[in-house]
Formats: C-alpha cells, sequence, structure tokens
C-alpha cells in the first residue's frame, strides 16, 4: 500500500476485472478479559499503550489496519513486525502480543481450536466459512470495513475490445463451482458479478487510495 505505487496503478495500467476478497476477522490472544468486540476496545482504552498488535511487516495490510483500527477507536497500542503472517500468530496463541488483523487462512483454525478469541470479521456480511462470527457493524464498529483483494490489469493503452475479451474470460472462469469453493477454502471469496466489471475496479481503487492514503502518510510509511 504504497501511495506512488497506486497512483502508477491508475496511470498505468487499464483495470480489467476484480477477482477475489479476503475480508479480515479481529482477533486476540485466548486470555484476553474482553468477550465482545466492544468490551475489547474498551480493554484498549483502559489500557493505553500497553497492548501489542501482531503484524507480517511494517506496511503490511495487517499493519495499516491496526492503524485504522487506533483511527476508528480513539485507542493506542503497539505494533511488532514479524517476518510474516505464521509467526505472529504462533506468538499470538502463546499469549505473547495481544492482537492481530489477522487473514482468514492464517486465523480459522486456530479460531476453531479454540486457542485464539474472534470478535468480528470486517466485511458486511458474515463469512460462509465462520458464519457464528459477528461482522465489525453488528459488533458494535460500523463501516470498519477491510480486506485483501485481488485484481487483473492490463497495460495502459490496451485496446476495449481485448480488455473486454480478457473479462469475459475471467467473468466465465470464476464462474467455475470448483473453482469458487477451491479459492473459499483459501479464504478468497469470488466478489459478486456485478463487481467483476473494469468500471468497477476502477472506482474501488480510487476510492482505496482515498481511504488509505491519509493514514499510510499520516504513519510516515515509505517504500524500501
Amino acid at each position: 500500500m504504497v501511495y506512488k505505487l497506486s497512483y502508477d496503478v491508475l496511470n498505468d495500467f487499464a483495470p480489467i476485472a476484480l477477482l477475489t476478497d479476503n475480508a479480515q476477522i479481529i482477533v486476540a490472544r485466548k486470555t484476553m478479559p474482553a468477550n465482545d468486540l466492544q468490551g475489547f476496545i474498551a480493554w484498549l482504552e483502559a489500557n493505553p499503550d500497553k497492548a501489542q498488535a501482531g503484524t507480517s511487516g511494517v506496511g503490511s495490510p495487517q499493519h495499516v489496519f491496526g492503524l485504522l483500527l487506533q483511527k476508528a477507536t480513539g485507542t493506542r497500542f503497539d505494533f511488532v513486525h514479524y517476518r510474516g503472517g505464521a509467526p505472529a500468530m504462533e506468538d499470538l496463541m502463546a499469549g505473547r502480543i495481544d492482537l492481530i488483523i489477522a487473514d482468514q487462512v492464517t486465523a480459522l483454525a486456530q479460531i476453531r481450536a479454540g486457542t485464539i478469541k474472534a470478535y468480528a470479521v470486517t466485511s458486511i456480511t458474515r463469512l460462509a466459512s465462520a458464519p457464528d462470527i459477528p461482522t465489525v457493524d453488528e459488533a458494535g464498529l460500523p463501516t470498519f470495513h477491510t480486506s485483501v483483494w485481488d485484481a487483473m490489469w492490463a497495460p495502459k493503452g490496451t485496446p476495449s475490445p481485448v480488455v473486454a475479451k480478457f473479462n469475459a474470460a475471467i467473468v466465465e472462469t470464476l464462474s467455475d463451482p470448483a473453482l469458487r469453493e477451491r479459492l473459499q477454502q483459501l479464504g478468497q471469496n469470488v466478489v459478486p458479478r456485478e463487481r467483476q466489471t473494469p468500471e468497477a475496479l476502477g472506482k474501488l481503487q480510487k476510492a482505496e487510495i482515498e481511504k488509505w492514503w491519509p493514514i499510510i502518510k499520516a504513519a510516515g510509511i515509505k517504500a524500501e
């Protein structure tokens, strides 16, 4: 999530299709006293600068999502940056850190095993793979919607008929039930048909830049 790279996508590439969306899950160590999201936010408020949030690295989705959580709740906590999500999850399971905004693949197995607590998914609707976990809207943090999404682009200037042909092929591929099921097992949900258009992807790019750039700039995150 780097501003310049984001604008390179807008200026140098033509959107073809949005593919999948991976909503995140707000999780905490098993021994966290709070049992729901509102209680967890209250605990963060009562313990400023004491909690530690794990990420998969500086500028990673977990890091930037954590910054948004601070902004949305007015809370303060430290970040512990790991070389990937797996070691961060290991430390959360061991109780050495307090929270992660984690992807589904990393978190769901541990949630089901009871080794960590789940407070909410960061999507508008509940996950088919974990229908018992409330959404952030249901849990009392409305509009805290975050996800890691995948899309496909072509070089800027690609003829419209070529873009349309690529888009049609992608739409047909994403309609395959076996593929959709496999992607869901990997924590990737195929977006609805109406969001698979070049126009929808273009709007999403701009909206994401406008949403995340102020947070990235305020945190001083830079490309290395």
